[in-house]
């Protein structure tokens, strides 16, 4: 037997009935690509087996959008692109592959899988060549189910040695009554796919070149009936694509809810796939995780905070309606309610972010606390600083950017503004209601405002009365 497999993902179509000019395969679903679960499960599939492995992707349709992707995710396993030029069926997309990556010939076998497939697992492809293995003589098997509604999919016709695959466009009236269909996922010797891939013909009711015809009766050929066709749903519509991101959310809910986090009311959490969420954790409804969240152990994060690519440590806190965006929390911090983090924010452990206070690319030290209605921009502030209401970073002078430095143990009053570059020292102290332009060393008292003048019985002059 042999120990290569090449990995072939159809990824040229249009994706027309989902009304976007992106390619189906790069559609997002629980945050990832619809692609990136199609190869994940092949590559794990390959690894696991000790089969050496490499993935062409065939792709048409706004095909520098799939080699942008290609380039993103060139570090996660061998990947390479194949371009279809004109969409003539499927079996000139594997044609295509083999002509622009002619050393996929070389592989002992040939793996087929569908782009728009997120559902599908390692297990599907392990069953297809575990009867592979089991048959010496098999030169393909295909995954095939039974389902109620066979409109749309090819056909399984068994005959007495083998069977093949008629599409649907080509079925009799009786054929058309037949509920054991095809998946499109194939796993075949590439010595067979060498001899007959050239000889299939168009003549058909599409006139295009099925891949199915790699599967006839008079070939050694196998179909593997799987009890569930929910691993082989494909995406073609926009309301297909939401009931497959659904799907996968809620089995990971349910995998975090068996490891140990609590959900509060899991029907009403949105989570992405990627999203990591440690034991002893509780999240209250109304919350979206999204993209490479990572999440620590005992962490509560109240109802309709918004995080997405965060990091936020164990015993943290993020309370109800706050916002985080690339943000980093560190171990005990509380964040929040109603507090935004923008990219580039790290709050230190034991900080406290309070209500309506916005930081964007700063960073606070351990215990460093913003309690409310401020913002900070640009900065660093020290350990065990105390900053009051209403304070604000002026770091942007219209053009540029630039830095706040804030010591440790030093408190700022209510209603101040510091205008940047500045740098306020160790155990200082800025008087509430100052704008400060000018440094403060450490130790330092800042006021900057303007004398107050008291006019007795003046006040008359001001106060409005009613007209009677």
């Amino acid at each position: 037997m042999g120990n290569s497999i090449g990995i072939v993902i159809l990824a040229a179509g249009k994706g027309t009935r989902m009304k976007t000019d992106t390619p189906k395969a790069l559609a997002i679903c629980a945050g990832k690509p619809l692609l990136d679960f199609v190869v994940q499960a092949a590559v794990k599939f390959a690894k696991n087996s000790s089969l050496t492995s490499e993935v062409g992707v065939v792709v048409g349709h706004k095909k520098e959008l799939l080699e942008s992707w290609l380039q993103a995710n060139k570090d996660q396993t061998r990947i390479k692109t194949a371009w279809q030029k004109e969409q003539n069926g499927t079996a000139d997309a594997l044609k295509a592959c083999f002509n622009d990556l002619p050393h996929f010939w070389d592989y002992d076998y040939t793996l087929v899988a569908c782009a728009d497939t997120p559902l599908i697992t390692e297990f599907e492809f392990n069953e297809l060549f575990k009867v592979m293995q089991e048959n010496p003589t098999l030169v393909g098997v295909a995954a095939t189910f039974e389902t109620a509604n066979p409109t749309g999919y090819g056909r399984i016709i068994q005959g007495v040695k083998g069977f093949k695959i008629v599409e649907e466009k080509d079925c009799d009236e009786g054929q058309k009554k037949i509920k054991e269909v095809n998946s499109a996922f194939y796993i075949l010797k590439t010595s067979h796919v060498k001899e007959v891939l050239g000889k299939i013909s168009n003549k058909n009711k599409s006139g295009e070149f099925y891949l199915t015809d790699l599967f006839q009766e008079e070939f050694s050929v196998k179909s593997v009936k799987f009890v569930s066709e929910t691993p082989f749903l494909g995406i073609n519509t926009l309301e297909q694509l939401a009931q497959v991101d659904k799907l996968i959310r809620t089995k990971k809910i349910q995998k975090l809810m068996v490891d140990g986090v609590r959900f509060l009311n899991p029907e009403q959490v949105y989570i992405e796939y990627d999203v990591e969420i440690g034991v002893a954790s509780t999240i209250y409804p109304g919350c979206t995780f999204l993209g490479k969240t990572k999440i620590g152990n005992s962490v509560l994060v109240e109802s309709n905070c918004f995080i997405k690519d965060s990091i936020i440590s164990s015993d943290a806190e993020i309370l109800a309606g706050s916002y985080l965006d690339e943000a980093i929390v560190l171990e005990s911090a509380t964040i929040g309610p109603m507090a935004r983090l923008r990219p580039g924010t790290e709050i230190g452990p034991d900080a406290k972010i309070g209500n309506f206070v916005e930081v964007k690319k700063s960073k606070l030290a351990r215990g460093a606390k913003v309690s409310h209605l401020s913002y900070i921009g640009d900065a660093e502030i020290g350990e065990d600083t105390n900053i009051g209401c209403g304070f604000i970073t002026c770091n942007y002078d219209g053009a540029n950017k630039h830095k706040t430095k804030i010591g440790s143990n030093t408190f700022i009053g209510s209603d101040c503004q510091v205008i940047a570059p500045i740098e306020i020292g160790n155990d200082a102290f800025v008087a509430a209601g100052s704008t400060i332009t000018k440094s403060i060393p450490d130790g330092g008292f800042g006021i900057g405002r303007s004398q107050q003048v008291t006019k007795e019985g003046a006040a008359k002059k001001f106060l409005k009365t009613k007209k009677s």
